[in-house]
Protein backbone atom coordinates (compact mmCIF):
# COMPACT_ATOMS: atom_id res chain seq x y z
CA UNK A 1 0.00 0.00 0.00
CA UNK A 2 1.33 3.43 -0.93
CA UNK A 3 0.65 6.17 1.59
CA UNK A 4 0.98 9.86 0.79
CA UNK A 5 2.08 12.21 3.54
CA UNK A 6 2.26 16.01 3.76
CA UNK A 7 2.66 18.78 6.30
CA UNK A 8 3.41 22.42 6.78
CA UNK A 9 5.76 23.87 9.40
CA UNK A 10 3.25 23.10 12.18
CA UNK A 11 3.65 19.37 11.79
CA UNK A 12 7.11 18.85 10.34
CA UNK A 13 8.47 16.90 13.31
CA UNK A 14 5.43 14.63 13.59
CA UNK A 15 5.42 14.03 9.82
CA UNK A 16 9.06 12.97 9.87
CA UNK A 17 8.42 10.57 12.75
CA UNK A 18 5.31 9.14 11.09
CA UNK A 19 7.07 8.68 7.78
CA UNK A 20 9.83 6.68 9.48
CA UNK A 21 7.22 4.65 11.35
CA UNK A 22 5.23 3.87 8.20
CA UNK A 23 8.37 2.79 6.35
CA UNK A 24 9.36 0.57 9.29
CA UNK A 25 5.93 -1.10 8.99
CA UNK A 26 6.53 -1.92 5.33
CA UNK A 27 4.48 0.85 3.71
CA UNK A 28 5.69 2.70 0.66
CA UNK A 29 5.52 6.43 1.48
CA UNK A 30 5.27 9.26 -1.03
CA UNK A 31 6.34 12.52 0.60
CA UNK A 32 4.58 15.69 -0.59
CA UNK A 33 6.57 17.99 1.70
CA UNK A 34 7.31 20.13 3.51
CA UNK A 35 10.80 18.76 3.74
CA UNK A 36 12.20 21.24 6.26
CA UNK A 37 10.90 23.79 8.72
CA UNK A 38 9.84 27.13 7.20
CA UNK A 39 7.57 29.21 9.42
CA UNK A 40 6.31 31.09 6.36
CA UNK A 41 4.99 28.07 4.45
CA UNK A 42 1.27 27.44 3.90
CA UNK A 43 -0.47 24.10 4.46
CA UNK A 44 -2.50 24.20 1.20
CA UNK A 45 0.74 24.13 -0.80
CA UNK A 46 1.44 20.62 0.52
CA UNK A 47 -1.97 19.25 1.47
CA UNK A 48 -3.70 19.98 -1.85
CA UNK A 49 -1.17 18.01 -3.98
CA UNK A 50 -1.51 15.12 -1.51
CA UNK A 51 -5.30 15.29 -1.64
CA UNK A 52 -5.24 15.32 -5.44
CA UNK A 53 -3.08 12.19 -5.40
CA UNK A 54 -5.52 10.50 -3.02
CA UNK A 55 -8.52 11.64 -5.05
CA UNK A 56 -7.20 10.31 -8.33
CA UNK A 57 -5.79 7.08 -6.90
CA UNK A 58 -2.07 7.80 -7.21
CA UNK A 59 -1.77 6.88 -3.51
CA UNK A 60 -4.16 4.63 -1.65
CA UNK A 61 -4.45 6.71 1.52
CA UNK A 62 -3.22 10.07 2.74
CA UNK A 63 -1.84 11.46 5.97
CA UNK A 64 -1.93 15.24 6.35
CA UNK A 65 -0.41 17.05 9.31
CA UNK A 66 -0.58 20.70 10.22
CA UNK A 67 -0.49 22.47 13.56
CA UNK A 68 -4.01 21.50 14.61
CA UNK A 69 -5.06 19.29 11.68
CA UNK A 70 -8.06 21.55 11.06
CA UNK A 71 -6.68 23.49 8.10
CA UNK A 72 -5.42 20.31 6.45
CA UNK A 73 -8.87 18.75 6.79
CA UNK A 74 -10.65 21.77 5.35
CA UNK A 75 -8.29 22.00 2.38
CA UNK A 76 -8.29 18.28 1.59
CA UNK A 77 -12.06 18.03 1.51
CA UNK A 78 -12.24 20.56 -1.34
CA UNK A 79 -10.82 17.90 -3.67
CA UNK A 80 -13.14 15.42 -5.40
CA UNK A 81 -13.05 11.84 -4.12
CA UNK A 82 -11.32 12.83 -0.89
CA UNK A 83 -12.88 12.07 2.46
CA UNK A 84 -10.53 13.58 5.02
CA UNK A 85 -11.12 13.92 8.73
CA UNK A 86 -9.31 15.35 11.70
CA UNK A 87 -8.86 12.37 14.00
CA UNK A 88 -7.76 12.39 17.64
CA UNK A 89 -8.95 8.99 18.91
CA UNK A 90 -8.75 5.42 17.67
CA UNK A 91 -12.44 4.57 17.27
CA UNK A 92 -13.00 7.21 14.60
CA UNK A 93 -9.71 6.35 12.87
CA UNK A 94 -11.09 2.87 12.22
CA UNK A 95 -14.82 3.59 11.95
CA UNK A 96 -14.26 6.49 9.55
CA UNK A 97 -12.82 4.04 7.04
CA UNK A 98 -15.24 1.17 7.73
CA UNK A 99 -18.43 3.23 7.53
CA UNK A 100 -17.55 6.42 5.63
CA UNK A 101 -14.76 5.30 3.29
CA UNK A 102 -12.37 7.88 4.77
CA UNK A 103 -9.23 7.88 2.66
CA UNK A 104 -7.25 10.67 4.30
CA UNK A 105 -6.46 11.23 7.96
CA UNK A 106 -5.57 14.66 9.32
CA UNK A 107 -3.51 15.07 12.46
CA UNK A 108 -2.43 18.00 14.59
CA UNK A 109 1.31 18.15 14.98
CA UNK A 110 1.00 20.55 17.90
CA UNK A 111 -1.74 18.66 19.74
CA UNK A 112 -0.92 14.95 19.69
CA UNK A 113 2.23 12.98 20.33
CA UNK A 114 3.92 10.31 18.27
CA UNK A 115 2.60 7.30 20.18
CA UNK A 116 -1.05 8.31 19.79
CA UNK A 117 -0.39 9.24 16.17
CA UNK A 118 1.00 5.74 15.53
CA UNK A 119 -2.11 4.16 17.05
CA UNK A 120 -4.34 6.37 14.93
CA UNK A 121 -2.44 5.44 11.77
CA UNK A 122 -2.56 1.74 12.60
CA UNK A 123 -6.34 1.88 13.02
CA UNK A 124 -6.78 4.00 9.88
CA UNK A 125 -4.56 1.87 7.65
CA UNK A 126 -5.74 -1.54 8.81
CA UNK A 127 -9.43 -0.71 8.42
CA UNK A 128 -11.36 -1.50 5.26
CA UNK A 129 -14.54 0.06 3.92
CA UNK A 130 -17.41 -2.34 4.63
CA UNK A 131 -19.53 -1.13 1.68
CA UNK A 132 -22.79 -2.27 3.26
CA UNK A 133 -25.94 -1.13 1.42
CA UNK A 134 -26.70 1.65 3.92
CA UNK A 135 -23.11 2.90 3.73
CA UNK A 136 -23.11 2.87 -0.07
CA UNK A 137 -26.40 4.79 -0.07
CA UNK A 138 -25.03 7.40 2.34
CA UNK A 139 -21.71 7.82 0.59
CA UNK A 140 -23.54 8.06 -2.74
CA UNK A 141 -25.39 11.07 -1.38
CA UNK A 142 -22.10 12.62 -0.34
CA UNK A 143 -20.52 11.91 -3.75
CA UNK A 144 -23.44 13.71 -5.44
CA UNK A 145 -22.26 16.92 -3.77
CA UNK A 146 -19.05 16.78 -5.82
CA UNK A 147 -20.93 16.99 -9.14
Amino acid sequence: MTIGIATDHGGIELKQQLQAYLESQGYSVRDFGAYSYDAADDFPDFVIPLARAVGNGEVERGVAVCGSGVGASIAANKINNVRACLINETYSARQGVEHDDMNMICLGGRVIGIELAKELLDNFLKAEYQALPRQLRRMGKVAELEK
